[in-house]
């Protein structure tokens, strides 16, 4: 049997059913139908937010962010240490991605070097929640303040985290999310957006939609519009999702349990509700990695190199710089499997080999 470093959460068939069956009913597919709007108003109550907007997929919520923020031009500080969407979605909407290195502890952006990098051609700071572990989204706030920068998180990987009693994707002017399969609260594929302030909700609404509404065309849009089957997957799993946190939590937990001090786990902040999204470990080197991948691949075991290689080494970029410590841990960390489902044999198993092969 092939063990997947994740496996999709699926709903009972007959819960997705049943909304297959309102859909017949209705003959609406998409724009913007009954359960798509059912859908983002049960996401506003789950996450305690004022708006929420479901798109097609995470990197169109990026792109709408940066259009609803009229970025279009110069430069966004980021971070080298994502997956390669966070970059791309710059690089598409014709935007200078400037990288800033991470801290060597959480992994996320360090807020310490951002000042050094911003320019007057500096729009906006885009970090990223790694692994649904909270950037420092305080001195980040601090930082963006005085130099009057937007803040777009990539929250991709934080459904459920909620940082001092509130959803993680209530800070900065706009969050996004992603619902792809591979995240453990998907819609198949799909994407969130979350914007602060109303009017700039109001520019989500309109640009998702191809900027218009029905013959009144009001500004440049595109079609991020989410269908009725997205939606209906997302209807059932919010159902699910703190059954699916419980359960992920506790195949963590054991993890942490039978792994060895040769690996370790970034570092989570303080006042943090978790959602177990990922169980990154991070060897001493990247031969021991290497050799900790082929082993578990042996025995049919398939973890992933999140995130490799750093995205400052992308070898598409017209300009390139360093950033140090992107570049070692991007060397030395896998995410080992973690999923619903997930039987303690296997797990005691990925354990055995990653003790035993990297000791």
């Amino acid at each position: 049997m092939r063990i997947n470093v994740t496996k999709t959460f699926l709903p009972p068939i007959e819960e997705y059913q049943g909304y297959i069956r309102q859909i017949w009913a209705n003959g609406q597919l998409t724009n913007q139908g009954p359960l798509l709007k059912q859908f983002e108003k049960e996401m506003k109550g789950y996450l305690g937010l004022n708006n929420f907007h479901f798109v097609v997929n995470g990197t169109m919520a990026l792109q709408v962010a940066l259009r609803a923020l009229d970025i279009t031009e110069g430069e966004v500080i980021t971070t080298p240490f994502s997956y390669v969407a966070t970059t791309s979605s710059l690089l598409w909407e014709r935007v200078k991605p400037v990288y800033v290195d991470i801290d060597a502890e959480t992994f996320c952006i360090d807020p310490n070097k951002i000042e050094a990098a911003i320019t007057q051609n500096t729009k906006a700071i885009l970090p990223v929640h790694v692994f649904g572990r909270p950037c420092d989204v305080e001195s980040i706030e601090v930082i963006a303040k005085r130099y009057n920068l937007s803040v777009i998180y990539d929250a991709a990987h934080a459904v459920g985290v909620e940082y001092k009693g509130e959803s993680l994707l209530k800070h900065g002017e706009i969050s996004v999310t992603s619902f792809h399969a591979t995240k453990l609260f998907h819609t198949i594929e799909g994407g969130g957006i979350i914007a602060r302030s109303p009017d700039i909700s109001a520019k989500v609404e309109l640009i998702k939609r191809f900027g218009h509404n029905y013959d009144e065309h009001r500004r440049l849009g595109i079609n991020g519009k989410a269908s009725e089957f997205q939606a209906a997957m997302g209807l059932c799993n919010l159902k699910h999702i703190e059954d699916i946190i419980n359960e992920r939590k506790k195949v963590t937990e054991l993890y942490d349990e039978l792994l060895i001090d040769t690996v370790k786990a970034p570092k989570i902040m303080t006042e943090i509700k978790y959602n177990y999204s990922y169980y990154p470990v991070l060897f001493k080197n990247e031969a021991t990695l290497l050799k900790v991948v082929n082993r578990l691949e042996e025995e049919s075991i398939y973890p992933r190199r999140y995130f490799y290689p750093s995205l400052n080494k992308l070898p598409y970029l017209k300009q390139t710089q360093d950033c140090p410590i992107s570049e070692d841990i991007s060397k030395r960390i896998i995410c080992l499997p973690l999923y619903v489902g997930l039987e303690e044999i296997v797990i005691r198993k990925i354990c055995e080999v990653v003790n035993g092969s990297a000791a």
